[in-house]
């Protein structure tokens, strides 16, 4: 049996390395990732559920997002943060409907994406929202032709604050929020157009 006794030097130096290589990473790491380092699951899931209690009262926290690690800003102290952004422009509406399809419906081929909308898109649609490394390819579909699918990112489950992609809001709390209203506008998309 593995000795997970957290006073045990070697426990203490693979979790200042466990803790680095998160701190240091600009993307969420993942466990496989992490498991490259330290093979033992036993002494990783001891290592990263002492480093989520050791950040659980700090300024940032150890935060699981899907099966990926990354610190992030403490929510009660993220109003206090000024930080500078480049901002990139708005999604056009395809690009947004499109994201939203993926998101609520993926794995999903371009072909149900463009009946879901009731349209078909440009090229240019997914390869914004692949620059943004929101979306990536899944799986071949097992019909005819094998269609790639669709699938959203650790990247955008991160963007918009999610630790699963079971996190996105219902249809009630869209409702709620005023965002299914029809006078709502919120693209940039000029409407004469």
């Amino acid at each position: 049996m593995t000795d997970l006794n957290e006073n045990n030097i070697d426990f203490n130096f693979n979790l200042r390395i466990v803790e680095a290589l998160i701190f240091a990473s600009p993307e969420p790491v993942s466990f496989n990732e992490l498991k490259k380092t330290i093979p033992d699951i036993d002494i990783l899931e001891a290592i990263l559920e002492s480093l989520e209690k050791k950040y659980s009262s700090g300024g940032f926290n150890l935060y699981k997002i899907n099966n990926s690690f990354a610190f992030r800003t403490s929510p009660d102290v993220s109003e206090f943060l000024n930080v500078e952004t480049i901002i990139p422009r708005p999604l056009s509406r395809a690009a947004s409907e499109t994201l939203a399809i993926i998101a609520y419906h993926q794995p999903v081929t371009r072909a149900e994406i463009e009946n879901i909308r009731g349209v078909s898109f440009s090229r240019g649609t997914l390869d914004a929202l692949l620059e943004l490394n929101w979306i990536k390819p899944g799986q071949r579909k097992s019909t005819p032709g094998n269609p790639l699918t669709w699938r959203t990112s650790d990247t955008f489950l991160d963007h918009f604050g999610l630790k699963n992609i079971s996190d996105l809001p219902g249809i009630d709390d869209l409702k709620s929020s005023g965002l299914l209203e029809k006078d709502n506008i919120i693209f940039k998309d000029d409407p004469a157009k």
